[in-house]
């Protein structure tokens, strides 16, 4: 019998299966699927990589076998050369030559070939090593090499000198043969001549057995290089073998050679076939060693033929068992899903009912059945006291608003609303009532939800009020760092006359000139945090048309503008500003590095660029920097000359910080008549207060191609011959076009 951990909350809560157990079921039969196939894989492998050691084993043997007996046909050879030096034929020809004797010789010889299969050749040379006669003309007729005539060799008498592996065309196919020499001595050990026997290592292999050429298992015999002198005769199967005489194994098969060099015997399994190779020595003479390796190779593919059945049978066996072992993972977790699906589904709807959330759940005659303790907290009574109560008391709801939930009930079997208690903290609570479908012979039950919406009550009454705190007769805006429009009240949207904010972007609502310079305002308000600026203004109207901008940036936590918030003012006349005395300037936009002021001119359109002027001005008088305790004075000075330029400063003219004591000024569309003219205004009024003593000004106009640095280059230079003249203290500089 089942032991429940937690009460069971109604009668009506059944069993039910769950998904995460189906989703097991799906895991364990995927595992077992992946399991099956990696291990019938890993045995399958492991039985051809058996099926190939068992060939390898084979194979050396064969290998051994063979390397043997060429071996002793090397030294037969040996023999039967020295055999023919001894002829009885051989020793009269060299005795008393002549032309019947030299017949007769040859044509012994020839029967000798005839009846020797690895015989090809046989050859006489002088005691000085040149050529004399031989049987046939496949083979060079060089003279000897030095190192095995007279008193240089190191042989002599009975022995017999083996060649190394060499190539000629016989018949239009390369021959791999080896030369054995014999020296034909006097009794006093003077060289009588020297007696060469060619012999044909392709015929030796084919005369020894066991299995030798066969398809499965070709046979090659390559030299301590990696040249092949055998087995090309037929296209090898796998790619990486060479296929012609003196093809290099080392070239084509590097990692093959690798192996082979490291030992003189062992086995190697590539990607296409399996390797078994032995190194073998012809013969051993004083000076060299003959060594050489034969190679066998069997293709993966037909090891794999040779499996084919056994790995039929083990797949075989691999899906009767797999099928067995899903009729048990099925038939285990349907039984462990029937014993224990009723306590998962108790614990879980025990679960959901405790959150955070109230919960109540009533009867079809509104009678409280169970509620959780975040209920009892949001309706303020006890625990106990909820037990059998009444839905509608508890809501208190009256009769006819009872109706119309029990009504809305009926139709939708949900419903929603908002309640407002009279308690001390005037709380709110939404709350929802879900009925449970009816089942047979079960009554029905109701699911009652409480959620407190205090606090999103009391965000919406302040939303409201900032609502009606934004809707005053200042037209304001909220825009992302692009310019486009997120927010806007009805006097900003009545003032630039649209109805829809979606897609708007500021700059295109206000001018045309503000789009332009809008990478420049957003520089300031990164900088200094807002901008302040005239726009919207119309210079041929005699009536004030111009507004005051002012824009206030919003960063993120990355220091990156987030949003800009725009107020619109009407600007006052500016002839009221004049008659006012002092006021404070209508922008204050002076860049303090050469970085912004670049930023600035680079966002000047073209025509406004090649058009304009620099003016630079030094405001160092010649009785200041004396001591490092004028540098305040310099300071307030410098201060006090921008706050009267900046009164003056026309909207579309820009100043600049450079040093201390020196200010740049921009002047966009202006020629230099007129940015003189603007400099002896200011330079006046600067005298009027008493601030144009000691103040130098150098005008420049923008040649074509220049960047900021070059521009003001060319101001200094007007800038110093403005001191050299000591007169009016304004000089011009590069002002024409070349």
């Amino acid at each position: 019998m089942l032991t429940q951990k937690q009460p069971q909350l109604i009668a009506g809560q059944g069993l039910h299966w769950s998904a995460q157990r189906i989703f097991s079921v799906v895991t364990q039969i995927i595992i077992l699927l992946i399991s099956v196939l990696l291990l019938t894989n890993v045995i399958i492998t492991l039985g051809e990589r058996r099926l190939q050691e068992d060939w390898a084993t084979q194979r050396y043997s064969e290998l051994q076998s063979v390397g043997t007996l060429i071996a002793d046909k090397v030294s037969f050879q040996q023999f039967r050369t020295q055999m023919f030096a001894n002829d009885e034929l051989l020793k009269r020809y060299l005795t008393i030559p002549s032309e019947v004797r030299q017949l007769k010789l040859q044509q012994s010889w020839e029967v000798m070939i005839r009846n020797i299969p690895e015989l090809l050749d046989i050859a006489l040379f002088d005691p000085q090593g040149k050529y004399k006669f031989s049987t046939t003309n496949d083979f060079s007729r060089d003279p000897l090499p030095p190192s095995l005539l007279g008193g240089a060799r190191n042989m002599g008498g009975n022995e017999v000198y083996t060649s190394p592996l060499e190539f000629t065309p016989i018949k239009g196919k390369l021959e791999p043969y080896l030369y054995q020499l014999a020296w034909l001595e006097n009794p006093d050990q003077s060289v009588r001549g020297y007696l060469l026997t060619y012999q044909s290592m392709s015929r030796m292999l084919k005369s020894i057995k066991p299995a030798y050429s066969s398809a499965e298992s070709p046979l090659m015999m390559l030299d301590t290089q990696g040249l092949l002198y055998a087995g090309a005769e037929s296209k090898p199967t796998i790619n990486r073998i060479p296929d012609t005489m003196g093809g290099s194994l080392r070239q084509t098969y590097p990692a093959l050679w690798r192996k082979m060099a490291m030992s003189n015997f062992g086995q190697f399994h590539g990607d296409d076939a399996t390797f078994v190779y032995l190194k073998i020595e012809l013969t051993t003479q004083y000076e060299t060693r003959r060594e050489y390796y034969l190679v066998s190779y069997v293709r993966n593919d037909a090891i794999a033929e040779l499996f084919s059945e056994w790995r039929n049978i083990l797949i075989v066996g691999a899906v009767v068992l797999t099928l067995l072992a899903l009729a048990l993972i099925l038939l285990s977790h349907s039984y462990r899903i029937g014993q224990r699906s009723r306590e998962y589904s108790i614990e879980l709807a025990h679960r959901l009912f405790h959150q955070d959330i109230g919960c109540v759940i009533i009867n079809d005659k509104n009678r409280v059945m169970t509620a959780n303790e975040k209920a009892a907290e949001l309706l303020c009574l006890p625990l106990d006291e909820l037990q059998d109560r009444n839905l509608q008391r508890i809501l208190q709801f009256e009769n006819e608003q009872y109706a119309e939930v029990a009504a809305q009930l009926e139709a939708n079997n949900k419903w929603q609303g908002v309640i407002d208690f009279d308690s001390p903290g005037g709380s709110h609570l939404a709350i929802t009532v879900t009925s449970s479908p009816r089942r047979s012979r079960q009554e029905k039950y109701y699911l009652v939800t409480f959620e407190d919406v205090s606090q999103l009550r009391k965000v919406q009454h302040q939303a409201k009020l900032n609502e009606l705190l934004n809707d005053n007769a200042i037209p304001c805006a909220l825009v992302q760092a692009n310019g486009m429009l997120e927010l806007a009240n009805q006097a900003f949207m009545q003032l630039v006359s649209i109805h829809d904010i979606q897609g708007k972007n500021l700059t295109d609502l206000l001018n045309n000139d503000l789009s332009s310079q809008w990478p420049r305002i957003t520089q300031q308000i990164l900088l200094q945090g807002s901008w302040k600026g005239q726009i919207l203004c119309d210079p041929n109207s005699k009536e004030n048309t111009c507004l005051q901008a002012t824009l206030k940036g919003h960063l993120d936590a990355a220091g990156e503008i987030e949003h800009i918030v725009c107020t619109l003012e009407q600007a006052q006349k500016r002839a009221l500003l004049q008659d006012t005395g002092d006021f404070i300037p209508h922008r204050s936009a002076i860049l303090v590095n050469l970085r912004d002021l670049d930023d600035y001119f680079k966002s000047l359109s073209p025509v406004s660029r090649e058009h304009s002027s620099l003016l630079l001005i030094d405001i160092t008088a010649e009785s200041m920097l004396s001591h490092m305790s004028d540098i305040g004075q310099l300071e307030n000075r410098q201060r006090e000359v921008e706050i009267h330029i900046l009164r003056t400063l026309p909207v579309n003219y820009q100043m600049s910080h450079w040093q201390l004591g020196k200010l740049i000024v921009i002047l966009p569309d202006t020629c230099s008549d007129d940015a003189h003219h603007f400099a002896v205004k200011s330079l006046n009024g600067l005298n009027e207060i008493g601030l144009g003593t000691g103040i130098c000004m150098g005008i420049a106009s923008y040649q074509t191609g220049q960047n900021l640095e070059q521009y003001l280059s060319n101001a200094e230079v007007a800038l110093k011959r403005a001191k050299q003249i000591g007169e009016q203290n304004i000089c011009q500089a590069f002002t024409r076009q070349n």
